[in-house]
């Protein structure tokens, strides 16, 4: 599987089918090895004697120094008696080597799979990089290690992060941690097998050791603005010293001086010993001007090592549009919130250890009742927004009954502004459904005065110690699942679908009045078999037609392809336009598409590949001829301003497929094209006129299946900045606005 971003090539990377992008560079000979993970095949290096063995890739990749700008280099791992460490060696733009920015060396050998990681700047007069391995000082010949896996690019980070790269991951160092309190702060590379596709995780990790008996931690220096009212959620892996350690992570929001409004803590129930990630969440209080994440121990012993990595914050993410619950409510990640028990036996808890029951995160809340008696749960209130009252609200809840039975209602309480209790709406009394996790949704209207609402449940267990799980309860004012709206101005559609299943797969097609259906692109390439990973899902489709009615129809199927859940939208007609302009559209940069002046339609050709053959006595000859070719022609199009050249030349500079879109009616379906060597010329007018006629060249293709919508995947401007030091410096490392979007800086 390639990794995204990777400079290696795919047979450098996997070592698949052979070692052609390595070579030996210090004591040891190289050959292709076997039970990769990432393909089958590894780079298996043998030392020729005693002393630290390495490889480096064949090829060369290019860098820019001088500047605040990182690149990151890791690979996976396996030796049985020695440890490894990478490295990215820089070199001059003569391949003279500047120096090797080199990771931890790992903690022991494994035999196992493990990640070892590393990313620097590179230093001055820097051009070129190269990834080395390295296995470290054999005590004689023969000996074995084995690599795969192997990545060298840009930093891959967590989307949406608001912390920056190094401060996520400690593959650069511990330059964005603090030590705060009894405690003192190191790299190391423990060998953790982590899933060959998780980029995120392992490598080096921040090593928190315990000064003194006692609580301890540290923090990040890292502090990115947050919002007053705007709830957040930060998490990390932790790995504690033990499993009756109780380790925890917390996040922190301060004012403009710095000084800490409050802290919210989530402890960590592990299992062991591993690595288990760790939620929690808060609203930021009012004045806030900064967050951070805080990772302690509480009752520490001297010389305890608490371990760390993927450290993010980012706001909560949408579960449904309008929820109402916040996280810790809903989610039990760090512990009941607000949920109580009103009435009967029934006691609410957080399942533990970690990992033992949960829908999302590692948790599910958990109610266990001792006798076979009926019991009410509460949350606590939350504001609904202004308008709410008599609106229809859906309550969703995941439910696994794992011991004994139960029978329930699901309702919600209503509350006025002074609380006043405006009473209960709830479904009727049934069986909770078994095993496993189910899906329970419902729909309650609000009375009227209501400006607040309570979850409630009323739970009768059929059996003694009977015990349930609940978890992502959500309640959202209800709006249709599926609905499509038209932009005239953009010539585009927008299709929104709520209260999709996550886990499930995805198909989305357009369809004509002729029951002609396409495939609709996404930010992956056309929407097919798609992993659905949210519950809301909006699509921007640049390639619907004008002055046509279309509308969307939708599949949900699970992992084994049985079909789950069929949508169809409402209908949208895009206008037309003046039938004297049409549109040219990069399906994958809908930020380029032009509207353009028709100076001339095409006329068109279609080539044929023929073999003309003269059989002696026969008149005629024998004609062999290959399928005929599509459309070619010279479009002809006005620019009226220099405006409107710029954008011309920005669509045709990437040389890319277009989608050539005219008014129906005047015999031209919409068409995929490459446009050949264009003609510029100016008019016979004035010299300062701007106006410019343009020769197109068409040739029809075919619809690009693999491309994806450039800068639809989720990266905003704070995880821009969170790269850089200011913003002069992101206007030093891109050409463009559009190179900033699409990620693409400057010689990268």
């Amino acid at each position: 599987m390639a990794i995204p971003g990777n400079f290696l090539s795919a047979t450098t990377e996997s070592i698949d089918p052979n070692t052609s992008g390595w070579v030996a560079k210090t004591n040891c000979s190289i050959a292709l090895g076997t039970g990769g993970r990432n393909g089958d095949g590894t780079l298996k290096l043998t030392s020729l004697a005693a002393g630290e063995m390495q490889a480096r890739t064949v090829s060369s990749y290019p860098v820019i120094a001088n500047m605040d700008y990182e690149y990151e280099a890791f690979a996976d791992a396996s030796g049985a008696t020695m440890p490894e460490r990478i490295g990215i060696r820089w070199l001059t733009s003569t391949n003279t080597e500047i120096s090797i920015s080199w990771s931890v060396t790992t903690s022991s050998a494994s035999a196992t799979w493990h990640r070892i990681g590393v990313a620097a700047v590179p230093p001055t007069n820097a051009t070129q990089a190269q990834v080395v391995v390295s296995v470290m000082t054999p005590a004689a010949a023969g000996v074995i290690g084995y690599f795969e896996n192997i990545y060298l690019g840009l930093p891959i980070r967590t989307t949406g992060n608001m912390l920056a790269f190094s401060t996520e991951t400690m593959e650069r160092g511990l330059g964005d941690w603090l030590n705060e309190s009894n405690c003192s702060l190191s790299l190391q590379t423990p060998m953790v097998s982590w899933a060959v596709d998780n980029y995120l995780a392992g490598g080096q990790v921040l090593a928190m050791t315990v000064t003194a008996n006692g609580n301890a931690w540290c923090r990040t220096t890292d502090w990115p603005p947050a919002t007053a009212g705007q709830e957040y959620l930060a998490y990390a892996y932790i790995n504690p010293p033990s499993s009756g350690s109780t380790c925890w992570i917390e996040i922190r929001f301060q004012n403009a001086a710095g000084a800490q409004l409050s802290a919210t803590r989530s402890n960590l129930a592990a299992p062991g010993t591993g690595w288990y990630r760790e939620f929690v969440s808060a609203v930021a209080p009012a004045t806030t001007a900064s967050v951070d994440v805080a990772i302690g121990i509480t009752s520490g012993t001297a010389a305890q090592v608490v371990r760390t990595d993927g450290v993010v914050i980012t706001p909560v993410p949408v579960l449904h549009t309008g929820n109402v619950i916040p996280y810790a409510d809903f989610s039990f990640e760090q512990g009941v919130a607000g949920w109580t028990t009103v009435s009967g036996v029934g006691v609410v808890s957080r399942s533990t250890p970690w990992g033992t029951f949960f829908f999302g995160g590692a948790y599910a809340g958990t109610v266990t009742s001792a006798t076979a008696t009926a019991s009410v749960i509460r949350s606590a209130k939350f504001p609904l927004a202004s308008g709410a009252a008599g609106s229809t609200f859906r309550l969703e809840t995941l439910s696994n009954a794992s011991a004994g039975g139960w029978t329930w209602t699901r309702g919600v309480r209503w509350y006025g502004a002074t609380n006043t209790d405006l009473g209960l709406t709830a479904s009727s009394s049934g069986a909770v459904p078994t095993p496993n996790w189910w899906q329970n949704v419902d729909s309650f209207t609000a009375p009227a005065n209501a400006t607040q609402a309570a979850v409630e449940y009323t739970l009768t267990a059929t059996a003694v110690n009977s015990v349930l799980r609940l978890d992502q309860i959500s309640l959202w004012p209800s709006l249709a699942e599926i609905e499509a709206d038209g932009d005239d101005d953009t010539a585009s559609a927008t299709l929104t679908m709520r209260e999709l299943s996550i886990g499930y797969y995805i198909t989305v097609w357009r369809q004509l009045p002729d029951a002609s259906r396409t495939l609709v692109r996404g930010s992956a390439g056309l929407i097919q078999g798609q992993l659905i990973t949210g519950a809301e899902l909006v699509i921007e489709d640049y390639e619907a037609p004008l002055g046509t009615a279309f509308f969307y129809y939708v599949e949900t199927r699970d992992s084994t392809g049985a079909l789950v859940e069929q949508r169809t939208s409402n209908s949208v007609t895009l206008d037309a336009g003046n039938p004297q302009y049409a549109w040219l559209k990069d399906p994958a940069n809908p930020q380029k598409n032009l509207k353009v002046m028709v100076a001339k339609a095409p006329d068109w050709q279609r080539a044929a590949t023929q073999s003309e053959i003269h059989v002696r006595g026969r008149r005629n000859p024998v004609i062999l001829s290959d399928v005929r070719g599509g459309l070619v022609g010279d479009l002809s199009v006005f620019t009226l301003s220099d405006a409107e050249r710029a954008a011309l030349h920005w669509l045709l500079d990437a040389g890319t497929v277009l989608l050539w879109q005219a008014t129906p009616g005047y015999g031209v379906s919409d068409m995929y094209v490459m446009v050949g060597q264009v003609a510029e010329t100016r008019g016979a007018g004035a010299a300062t006129d701007p106006i410019r006629t343009w020769t197109l060249p068409l040739t029809q293709v075919d619809m690009p299946v693999t491309l994806g919508v450039a800068g639809s995947a989720g990266r905003t401007w704070q995880d821009i900045l969170s790269e850089f030091a200011t913003w002069s410096d992101v206007l030093a490392s891109f050409a463009t606005w559009e190179d900033v979007r699409l990620n693409k800086r400057i010689g990268g």
